[in-house]
């Protein structure tokens, strides 16, 4: 079965049964040892704030519960004594949670829910990690000026890196395992205590379960938020990436290999030691057909100065851009292999057309998106 066969199984067969349920009531109950007569409460976890559901006084028994409704799963937080429990908790559950006072966000067990049992798994691995933290730097302070501190200060450093990186490992490692729950979302957004990095650095897990969950869940704020949070980190990493190329001198630019119209492989390197002005187009897009005779001009008046054009199509019509060349008598070199370029498109973060970069003779972005009386500007400074 494929994936997007399963996913339409899944939600097919979720929303059938959710259909013949009377009501998405779910409840969180339990029992808590040494707790007779204190508050408890139930708070929703939201994007951005955090909302009282009820409050309950724990019983003689220790016993406490809540009641609420959802039809999708949802985070809330069940607070004893300024101390928490993060439940993960879905329509017509039946939460059922034990612990005692003294250890209450420590040392928990739940039953009927496998969304807090993940949540829980997360909670208590980076417990454990922290803690082993917490022992090396201990270790650490206590050694100061004892004669073997720079040998055994070394060897914990690297234990300090290895721990980070098995819990690294092992939380990425968990949202590959479970791209489709929203525990995931937990796991993206964990941090280590002391520097308040997050656990997870990998845009590409951030990416595998936003797509997922937002395929499940697209009416889940948390989901909205990790997939809108995530598409804006991509953005900003191409755009980063792209002004950092742009700015560092003597970084050449990316190559581009592609067949000009007569099926030759032209490489943008074999131009090294002109100016050259890589612009992409294409032949049914207005603006490119308006600007192409601005650089036809340009390409007369400087071509014998050392300038050249390599324009890269975007077409998929291979007659459209062999005639839109002919028509716009376009003399310099014209590639493009008629599947859009993507690869050319995504190496230059090319989100327009037409768009161009202009580089000097030793392969240096010197400016970009020259259009109209800029390119002639620009060109005029650089060939004399």
């Amino acid at each position: 079965m494929t994936l997007n066969k399963f996913i339409f199984f899944l939600i097919a067969a979720t929303t059938l049964f959710s259909g013949c349920k009377k009501s998405n009531e779910f409840t969180v109950s339990g029992k808590i040892t040494h707790a007779e007569g204190e508050k408890i409460s139930l708070e929703r976890l939201y994007v951005s704030t955090i909302k009282p559901v009820g409050e309950a006084t724990i019983d003689k028994n220790g016993e406490f519960e809540f009641k609420g409704e959802t039809s999708i799963p949802v985070y809330y937080l069940l607070k004893l004594n300024n101390k928490i429990i993060t439940l993960l908790v879905d329509s017509t559950e039946h939460v059922v949670v034990e612990a005692d006072a003294a250890n209450f966000s420590r040392e928990y067990a739940i039953k009927g829910s496998g969304g807090s049992l993940l949540v829980k798994e997360l909670v208590l691995k980076l417990n454990k990690t922290e803690h082993k933290l917490d022992s090396l730097e201990a270790l650490n302070k206590l050694y100061i000026g004892n004669p073997n501190y720079d040998k055994l200060k070394e060897k914990w450093n690297k234990e300090y890196t290895d721990i980070i990186q098995k819990q690294t490992d092992f939380s990425t490692n968990f949202v590959m395992k479970h791209p489709f729950s929203m525990a995931s979302i937990y796991a993206l957004y964990q941090k280590f205590r002391k520097d308040g990095s997050y656990v997870i650095k990998d845009l590409q897990t951030m990416r595998t379960a936003a797509s997922a969950l937002h395929t499940i869940y697209p009416q889940s704020d948390h989901v909205k938020a990790l997939y809108e949070n995530t598409v804006q980190l991509l953005k900003n990493k191409k755009s980063a990436e792209m002004k950092k190329f742009i700015q560092e001198k003597g970084a050449n630019s990316p190559d581009i290999v592609l067949p000009d119209q007569n099926g030759k492989e032209i490489a943008l390197s074999s131009l090294s030691g002109k100016f050259v002005l890589v612009q992409f187009w294409a032949a049914q897009d207005r603006g490119s057909r308006i600007l192409n005779p601005v650089l036809v001009e340009a390409y007369k008046k400087y071509k014998n100065k050392g300038f050249e054009i390599y324009q890269v199509s975007v077409d998929t019509n291979r007659i459209e851009w062999v005639d839109a060349i002919d028509k716009d008598k376009l003399t310099w070199i014209n590639v493009g292999d008629m599947e859009g370029s993507v690869h050319a498109v995504n190496v230059y973060n090319i989100k327009q057309i037409p768009y161009n970069y202009l580089l000097n003779k030793e392969g240096v972005i010197v400016a970009k998106n020259l259009q109209g009386p800029a390119l002639n500007t620009v060109l005029a400074k650089f060939l004399k």
